[in-house]
């Protein structure tokens, strides 16, 4: 005989059921680590583009901007997940610290080597710590509205939040570094962005008081068992592999454009467009109370962004390429939001951050072989042809959700789990 098992709600469980940024906003603490974070995030949108207009100017080649990049990306996915796992561990302030420092000092090397026509390999040499040492402060930051809110239903608004965030600086960070490269000097894009990262990230690592409680010795086995062994976050680590290779193939492939016609300083502003659909349509979701079960919308969002990412191709103008640039903008932020929500319910919470940085790996990694990719086409195909990359990555990872959707829903088991910090939920015992 079954009967019902009903642990203590929290204080959040009290929250409306169409809770609004208004309410997120007024969590107790929100501010002091919100504001700091969004000026240490800022950098991570204008680090790729930075790199790309710099070594493109000095070495005149896409492929070789798209590599540098490339290296860029694929050391911070690489090390991104270990820095998460660290921080969940020893806190994040023992990681922020000398991350930014060694990240700081690495860009600037790097930017010296390029200005000095360093050969390929000598920027690449650079690259690996600059990349390995991009400070996690967007996974940080949900990790703390994870550790705020714990059962809420505003997580999922937080979650959108943080997605509306990331994309307003995807919005000001490329229109920022650009404008820096193209009208003050090449090099300075990349300077600033040394020089943002170290002043946000000192700043975000002072604020301890909302930083998520570190595990302690007595719990090893969650602290040392990586979020990657959850099915669920392998299956998000491939859906967001293609959201990366959307930004990394519009980066390379704007800058081409752009080029070809005349006009560089478009590259900003088309990218910004396409930011900007992707961060109104991350506020819209935020403010919605989804009935659709979370792995269902994601299935279908990401299906809307594979389509809009397949016509990028066919786009001959800047009016037509400033359309369907919104328009892919505006399918990606269902699909992160979506994403980051999954990870409450399918990971514990001394797991979370690493699982966060996982997903950030992705699009690093994504964005990476992304220009790298993009360039090659741009430097041998025709113009236009590094569009193929964000419709072949989202295809592919479009066809892998379709396939393991099923690792993505998250299945009661027959005992009282806890979903998330202090997430406690009436289930049926026998």
């Amino acid at each position: 005989m079954a009967s019902t098992v009903t642990t203590e709600p929290s204080e959040s469980s009290a929250a409306p059921s169409r809770p609004g940024y208004g309410q997120l906003l007024r969590t107790r603490g929100a501010w002091t680590f919100l504001l700091p974070g969004f000026a240490a995030r800022q950098p991570f949108a204008m680090l790729t583009i930075s790199i790309v207009l710099l070594v493109q100017h000095t070495t005149g080649s896409y492929g070789a901007a798209g590599a540098a990049a490339a290296v860029t990306g694929v050391s911070m996915a690489l090390f991104a997940p270990y820095s998460g796992r660290l921080a969940d561990r020893y806190g994040q302030r023992a990681v922020l610290v000398p991350g930014v420092l060694v990240h700081t000092l690495s860009g600037l090397a790097l930017t010296a080597l390029a200005l000095a026509h360093a050969p390929l390999w000598a920027l690449f040499a650079a690259a690996v710590p600059t990349g390995a040492s991009v400070p996690q402060v967007g996974p940080m930051v949900r990790a703390r509205w994870g550790a705020q809110l714990q059962d809420s239903p505003l997580m999922s608004t937080a979650a959108a939040f943080e997605s509306v965030t990331d994309e307003l600086t995807f919005v000001f960070g490329p229109l920022l570094a650009t404008a820096l490269c193209t009208t003050v000097a090449p090099a300075a894009g990349l300077v600033t962005e040394a020089a943002l990262t170290l002043a946000g990230g000192l700043l975000f690592a002072a604020r301890k008081s909302t930083q998520p409680q570190v595990t302690g010795a007595g719990h090893a086995r969650v602290r040392h068992t990586s979020a990657l062994r959850v099915p669920g976050v392998r299956v998000l680590v491939v859906a967001f592999l293609g959201i990366g290779s959307v930004f990394g193939g519009m980066q390379v492939s704007l800058a081409a454009f752009t080029e070809s016609i005349g006009e560089p300083g478009l590259n900003g502003v088309l990218y910004g467009t396409f930011a900007a659909g992707n961060m109104l349509s991350g506020i819209v979701c935020g403010a919605l109370a989804w009935k659709a079960a979370p792995h269902r919308r994601l299935v279908v969002g990401y299906a809307a962004l594979a389509l809009t990412a397949s016509a990028l191709w066919t786009s001959h103008s800047v009016l037509v390429l400033a359309g369907l640039g919104l328009l892919v903008g505006m399918c990606i932020a269902p699909a992160l939001i979506t994403g980051y929500t999954l990870v409450e319910g399918l990971v514990p919470a001394g797991a979370r951050t690493e699982a966060f940085t996982w997903l950030t790996g992705a699009v690093a990694l994504g964005q990476a072989a992304a220009v790298t990719v993009a360039g090659q086409l741009e430097d041998r195909l025709w113009g236009g042809a590094g569009f193929l990359v964000p419709m072949a990555g989202t295809v592919l990872a479009l066809v892998t959700l379709l396939a393991l959707r099923s690792r993505l829903v998250t299945r009661p088991r027959n005992r009282t789990v806890a979903r998330g910090v202090g997430h406690r939920v009436p289930v049926t015992v026998d």
